[in-house]
C-alpha cells in the first residue's frame, strides 16, 4: 500500500499574545546577553581587531527578468555579455540607480507579490515565481559603500546569512561568485577588488525561479548581510569550537581554533581563550603553544580549560557562556572573535527516552517553517523571539527546523530562551553540494547548546524504498561526516516509513514521521535503538471556526481533523506521552505557514496544520498542549457563544484542562461535572441559546479556575495592544500589535470581520499586516486588513531616532459607528550595532 503523506497529496492535486509574559522576560534576559556581546565587539574594534558590520541598511532594489535581457540590465544577452552590460557597469560606482527602490534587509519580495490561481504554484502559496513568471522571479540589489584607506592590508569579506535562491555577486564591475541554494550562508573575500579611501559598489542578482522545497520559501536576500574586516592573519571562519565534559560540578573544556595567514610571509602565532559568564566575569582562561603559520596557510590550535562550578544550560535556566578567542603574534593581538556556548548533557536511550542533564525529559516539540504574517520569510530578529515565546507559553520545549538550515537568530533565540532544537539540513545527499551544506550547518551551530540532534533530511522516499541500497550509503556518508565534525551529538532523519532499510541503517536514533503502527514493533525488534517522533500530528483547524465547511475552505477548531496520514493532537500525544521509551516528538506544525494549503486548494493560500495561526494567535488546540505539556493549571472553554441564527441547535462545548474535573453551566444551570481523562479533554452537547456558558475546574475538591464565554453585542469600538510598548530605536526592533473589536461592554467580539485601515506615524513604519485567515488574499504590506474572527495583527518597526510611534486603527466600512483605536509605542535610544555606513 503506498504511503500517503502531505507531499504526495499536494502533488496529486487532492487535497492575544498568549506569550507576552514569557516573551518579555526571555527577551529581557536575551537583551542583557546581547548587550555584553555588543560591548565585546566594540572593544575588539577599538583594539583594531576584527570588525563585523551589519550590511542591511540603504540598499537599492529593482526587478530584473528571467527571459528578457533588455529588462535584466542587459545581463545574459549573449555569451559576449560586455556588449550589453558595459563591463557590468551596474556594479560600478556612479551607475544611475535613482529609479530603483530604496529598502533595508532582510527583504522578501515574494510576500509583496499578488496571488495567482496557478495550481503549479500551489505548494509555494500561489505566488508568481518560476520561469513562467520572468517579470517577478529575478531581483537586483545594489549598494555603494566606502572603504577607508586605513583598511589597507586587511581582509574584507561579505557574508550572506541566506538568500533565495540563486545569487550572483559583483563588486566594482567584477564578477565575484555565485551561490545556488536558498538556506546555507555563504561568503566571499572581496579584498582584492576594493578601492581604498574611496567609494565601492556591490550588486547581487537573485533568481528565485527554482525552489528548494515544496512550501513557501520567499524570494530575495531574506536574511542578514555582514561585512567582516580582519587582519591578514586571522581566525578562520567557523573553525572555533568548545566542547565540554562534566565532572561533578566542574566542566572540562576542550578548545579549538584555526588560524589562517593570508599575508606574504610565515608568522609565528599562538591562540588564547577567555571564558566569560553572563555577567561578563572571567571564569576560565587557556592558551595554546606557539607555532608557525605559513604564508597562505593555516594552523590548528587546541587547549584545555577547567570551568569550576559550571552552570548548566537547561530549559528553565539557559545559562550561557562566551568564548573570546584571540590570535596573537609577538604578544600583539591580531584577531579576536566571540561566540556563545553552553554546558549541558543530552542523552537518548532506548528504554527510558531522553535525558537532559541526566534528568528524564519528554521532547514536547513542534516543526516550523520560517515565515510569518506580514513579512514572509524576512523576519526581523525580534520576531524570532516573539514566535518562540508563543511556543514556550504552550509548553513546547523543542523545535525542528523543517526542512532546512535555520537562520542564526532562530538558533540564538533557542539558546537564550531555553528551547531545544532538532537542526535539519535541506538536502539529503552525499554529493559535494549536499555535504557542503551539511558541513556548513554543523560548523555554524555546533557551539549552540540548544541543538540536541542533527537531522540529515526529511522524507526522501527513494532513499528508503526503491533506492534503499543507495540510500544506506548516502546516509552512512552523511552520518560519518556529522560525527567527524561534531562527535558530541546524535544524528537522525525524518523518515516517513517503517525505518527498516535505506538511510535509516546509519542513523544513531530513529525518527518516525506519523505511522503510529510502526514504533511499537520496531522497538521490539530493535531494543537497543532510541526512538522519537520526528514529525507527528498534521492535525488541521481554522482559528475561531466551529463547523467544517468545504464551501468556505474552513475546518472546525475542535481536535477532530487530520488529513489521512496524520493524527489529532490527542491521538499522537497519548501515544508518545504514555510510552517511557519514546523520547517524545515534534508536532506538525507549531505555526500555520504559507504554501501547502491543506486540506483545501484555491483560494486557500496557506496550510491549516498550525497549533497557532500565521500571526501567532493560538487556536483552541494550543490549550490542549498547554494543559498536558505545561506546569500550571489550565482551563480553556470553547467555542465562543455567538451563534446568531442557530438558536436551539446542538453545539459541542469542549474544555481542555489538566484539573481533576470540570463542571459546565449554561445560562446559570449546571449540566454536570465530568472527570478529566489523562491526556484527554471533556465535552458536552448544548442547545444554543444566547447568554453565557461557564466552566468551573476543580482540583482536590476545590474550584481553582473558572472561565466564561458570553454572547456579545455588535462591534462599537476597536482596541490595539502590543506585547511590548517600548522598543529599541535601532532601525531593526519591532512591536507586534494585536487588533481587536469590542462591543459596548468592552468584550472582544469573536466573530468580527470588519475591514480596517491603519495609520503609522512618528519614529516607526508599518512593515506588515495579517489576520491568520488561511483564505485571505489581501495584501500583507498595505496599511489595511480585515479582522478574521475578531483579530488582526500589525507589525511596526522603529527608526534609529528615539521618540514615539503612533498607531491608529479605523473602521473602513460605512454606516457602522465604530470608535477608532490608538496606541503609542515608545522607542528608546540604544547603542547601535556596528554597521556599514550609508553613502
Amino acid at each position: 500500500m503506498p504511503t500517503i503523506s502531505r507531499r504526495s497529496l499536494l502533488r496529486s492535486g487532492l487535497a492575544l499574545s498568549a506569550s507576552s509574559t514569557v516573551a518579555r522576560s526571555a527577551w529581557a534576559r536575551a537583551a542583557a546577553l546581547l548587550g555584553s556581546d555588543t560591548q565585546a565587539g566594540a572593544a575588539a574594534e577599538t583594539a583594531g581587531l576584527r570588525q563585523k558590520l551589519l550590511f542591511d541598511f540603504g540598499w537599492k532594489f529593482q526587478f530584473g527578468n528571467g527571459t528578457d535581457p533588455a529588462k535584466d540590465l542587459g545581463f545574459g544577452y549573449g555569451q559576449d555579455d560586455f556588449s550589453k552590460t558595459g563591463d557590468f557597469k551596474f556594479a560600478k560606482v556612479g551607475y544611475d540607480d535613482s529609479k530603483w527602490r530604496t529598502l533595508n534587509l532582510p527583504h522578501d519580495w515574494a510576500v509583496e507579490l499578488p496571488f495567482v490561481w496557478d495550481e503549479e504554484q500551489k505548494s509555494h502559496g500561489y505566488k508568481p515565481l518560476g520561469r513562467r513568471y520572468p517579470d517577478t522571479s529575478v531581483g537586483w540589489y545594489r549598494r555603494e559603500f566606502e572603504i577607508p584607506a586605513s583598511d589597507a592590508g586587511r581582509r574584507v569579506a561579505v557574508e550572506f546569512d541566506g538568500a533565495f535562491r540563486d545569487v550572483l555577486v559583483f563588486v566594482n564591475g567584477c564578477f565575484i561568485g555565485r551561490n545556488d541554494n536558498g538556506y546555507a550562508p555563504f561568503r566571499f573575500d572581496i579584498s582584492d577588488f576594493l578601492a581604498l579611501g574611496a567609494k565601492n559598489c556591490i550588486v547581487a542578482r537573485v533568481d528565485a525561479s527554482f525552489g528548494d522545497g515544496w512550501f513557501y520559501e520567499g524570494a530575495g536576500i531574506y536574511r542578514h548581510v555582514w561585512m567582516t574586516k580582519t587582519d591578514a592573519l586571522h581566525l578562520k571562519p567557523l573553525e572555533s569550537w568548545v566542547r565540554s565534559e562534566l565532572h561533578g560540578n566542574s566542566a572540562a573544556l576542550t578548545l579549538s581554533a584555526t588560524v589562517r595567514n593570508q599575508g606574504a610571509k610565515a608568522e609565528s602565532a599562538r591562540v588564547t581563550w577567555r571564558i566569560v559568564d553572563a555577567q561578563g566575569e572571567t571564569v576560565a582562561r587557556a592558551e595554546s603553544g606557539e607555532q608557525s603559520v605559513e604564508a597562505d596557510g593555516t594552523a590548528e590550535y587546541t587547549a584545555k580549560a577547567e570551568l569550576a562550578g559550571a552552570k548548566l544550560w537547561s530549559l528553565d535556566e539557559p545559562h550561557l557562556y562566551a568564548a573570546e578567542v584571540t590570535a596573537e603574534t609577538g604578544g600583539t593581538a591580531r584577531d579576536m572573535e566571540r561566540f556563545r556556548f553552553g554546558v549541558r548533557t543530552a542523552r537518548f536511550t532506548a528504554d527510558k527516552g531522553f535525558f537532559l542533564n541526566d534528568q528524564p525529559l519528554k521532547i514536547q516539540g513542534t516543526c516550523n517553517h520560517q515565515d510569518h504574517a506580514g513579512v514572509g520569510a524576512a523576519l526581523p530578529d525580534r520576531l524570532q523571539y516573539f514566535r518562540l515565546g508563543v511556543l514556550k507559553e504552550m509548553g513546547c520545549n523543542a523545535v525542528r527546523t523543517s526542512h532546512n538550515m535555520p537562520t542564526p537568530e532562530w538558533v540564538e533565540a533557542c539558546d537564550r530562551m531555553g528551547v531545544m532544537m532538532m537542526c535539519e539540513t535541506r538536502q539529503m545527499s552525499s554529493s559535494p553540494e549536499g555535504l557542503a551544506q551539511l558541513e556548513t550547518m554543523i560548523k555554524f551551530y555546533r557551539n549552540s547548546p540548544s541543538i540536541v540532534l542533527w537531522s540529515i533530511g526529511n522524507e526522501e522516499w527513494h532513499m528508503q524504498n526503491d533506492m534503499a541500497e543507495e540510500g544506506a550509503k548516502v546516509g552512512a556518508t552523511m552520518v560519518a561526516r556529522c560525527h567527524e565534525l561534531d562527535p558530541t551529538r546524535v544524528v537522525s532523519a525524518a523518515v516517513n516509513g517503517d525505518n527498516k532499510q535505506g538511510v535509516s541503517d546509519a542513523l544513531d536514533i530513529i525518527g518516525f514521521n506519523y505511522n503510529l503502527q510502526f514504533p511499537d514493533g520496531f522497538h521490539q525488534t530493535h531494543p537497543s535503538k532510541a526512538l522519537f517522533g520526528s514529525e507527528t500530528a498534521s492535525a488541521i483547524s481554522t482559528r475561531g471556526e466551529y463547523e467544517t465547511d468545504p464551501l468556505r475552505n474552513i475546518v472546525s477548531a475542535y481536535d477532530l481533523n487530520q488529513p489521512g496520514w496524520g493524527e489529532t493532537a490527542e491521538q499522537w500525544w497519548t501515544f508518545y506521552g504514555s510510552r517511557e521509551w519514546e523520547a517524545g516528538g515534534f508536532a506538525w506544525t507549531g505555526f500555520d505557514y504559507r504554501g501547502e494549503p491543506t486540506p483545501y486548494g484555491w483560494p486557500s493560500i496557506n496550510s491549516q496544520f498550525g497549533i497557532i495561526d500565521t500571526c501567532g494567535f493560538p487556536k483552541d488546540t494550543f490549550f490542549y498542549y498547554k494543559a498536558w505539556w505545561g506546569k500550571d493549571p489550565v482551563l480553556h472553554l470553547f467555542p465562543h457563544w455567538n451563534f446568531e441564527g442557530k438558536e436551539g441547535d446542538e453545539i459541542p462545548v469542549w474544555v481542555h484542562s489538566n484539573l481533576d474535573s470540570v463542571e459546565l453551566f449554561v445560562n446559570g444551570e449546571s449540566l454536570g461535572a465530568k472527570s478529566v481523562p489523562h491526556l484527554g479533554h471533556v465535552e458536552w452537547k448544548v442547545r444554543y441559546a444566547p447568554g453565557a456558558i461557564e466552566a468551573r475546574g476543580t482540583k482536590n475538591g476545590s474550584v481553582v479556575l473558572t472561565e466564561k464565554r458570553e454572547t456579545t453585542g455588535p462591534v462599537t469600538a476597536l482596541r490595539l495592544s502590543a506585547e511590548r510598548t517600548e522598543i529599541d530605536a535601532d532601525g531593526e526592533d519591532v512591536a507586534v500589535v494585536k487588533v481587536e473589536a469590542l462591543d459596548k461592554d468592552g468584550r472582544a467580539v469573536p466573530t468580527a470581520e470588519h475591514l480596517l485601515a491603519f495609520k503609522v506615524s512618528g519614529e516607526g513604519a508599518l512593515i506588515g499586516v495579517g489576520n491568520g485567515n488561511p483564505n485571505c488574499q489581501e495584501s500583507d504590506k498595505e496599511p489595511q486588513r480585515s479582522l478574521f474572527n475578531g483579530l488582526a495583527e500589525v507589525i511596526v518597526q522603529s527608526t534609529k531616532q528615539a521618540g514615539a510611534i503612533q498607531i491608529e486603527a479605523v473602521n473602513q466600512v460605512r454606516h457602522q459607528d465604530v470608535a477608532p483605536a490608538t496606541l503609542t509605542i515608545t522607542t528608546r535610544q540604544v547603542t547601535l550595532r556596528p554597521t556599514v555606513p550609508e553613502v
